[in-house]
């Protein structure tokens, strides 16, 4: 019936009907979480690039001495102090060494401090902020203590103290670096455990008798494994910048062995005539610092479930 009152016929409307092949039809494919993490991934386009970036630089890296055929501990006098060219990509050094091997040997050791330093500070953090979120009582006093005797600490004091009676090896600056690092992702992932362990899977656990070790490693670990990444990806770049700032001062890598931070002091007592002995080795630094903090931002936002569609 119309408004005004009058009855509509039945010609009038035309029957459309249901087609039950395209109603069994999916919009889209299904995708996991780490599927969609991906795909929100790759929209962002200067996380990608940032990932690129990165993947150009670990290439060069452990490629570049092949390829330019030299090795960074060989002396040649006859070479000294030349700029970059096509023989020496980045010009040679005052011993007459190639700068572009020293570099890319450089590169290795500080992405590897990065890397070893963010590992312990990882493993160290996650494990006690898992045990204190997820014991509480006295085992989470006992571990919250230690984290505000330990974040009450000079840093940079603890780091210069241990460097000097550890000695000037790989094994003292990642231990000293990584002495005081793990009290901020401590606390982080304390905050989430105290979240995650009121939700009804682990109170199943729980009751199923499973032990906490289990509960960690089954449950919580898996839904805080997106910050963790996330702080990975910030942590490295921040490790490779405190080695480069040690190795600056002089309490880094001792030589014949280099990193880049080595190689920036050591360019930087040459800034007037020989510029580009500090100008690669610093350029190297910032350009892997851009490119994990791009990386991080994308993972950050590819990770919150807020933004999920």
């Amino acid at each position: 019936m119309n408004v005004d009152g009058t009855v509509l016929a039945g010609d009038v409307f035309e029957r459309v009907g249901v087609d039950e092949v395209s109603s069994e039809h999916l919009e889209k494919p299904a995708l996991t979480y780490w599927a969609d993490v991906w795909r929100r991934f790759r929209q962002n386009k200067l996380a990608v690039f940032g990932l690129g970036l990165l993947v150009i630089i670990i290439v060069m890296l452990f490629l570049g001495p092949a390829l330019s055929g030299k090795d960074y501990q060989y002396i040649d006098s006859s070479i000294r102090n030349q700029k970059p060219s096509a023989e020496h990509w980045f010009g040679t050094d005052d011993l007459g060494r190639d700068m572009f091997t020293r570099v890319c040997y450089g590169g290795r050791v500080s992405i590897l401090i990065g890397l070893l330093c963010t590992v312990v500070m990882i493993v160290i953090g996650f494990t006690l902020g898992a045990l204190a979120g997820l014991k509480g009582g006295w085992v989470d006093n006992l571990i919250m203590r230690l984290v505000e005797f330990v974040g009450n600490l000079p840093y940079l004091i603890i780091v210069v103290i241990l460097t000097l009676v550890m000695g000037r090896s790989l094994f003292a600056l990642v231990f000293a670096m990584s002495l005081t690092s793990w009290v901020g992702t401590t606390r982080m992932v304390r905050g989430q455990i105290l979240q995650l362990k009121e939700q009804d899977y682990v109170e199943a656990a729980r009751a199923l008798g499973s032990d906490t070790w289990r509960i960690i490693m089954r449950h919580l670990l898996p839904n805080t494994l997106g910050i963790i990444m996330v702080q990975i990806t910030m942590s490295v770049p921040g490790f490779i910048f405190g080695e480069a700032f040690l190795s600056y001062v002089g309490l880094g890598i001792r030589p014949p062995e280099t990193s880049w931070g080595a190689l920036a002091s050591y360019g930087q007592e040459k800034l007037m005539f020989q510029p580009h002995m500090l100008f690669f080795p610093s350029l190297m630094i910032v350009l892997t610092t851009l490119s994990f903090h791009l990386i991080g931002d994308g993972l950050s936002d590819a990770l919150d479930p807020k933004l999920r569609r």
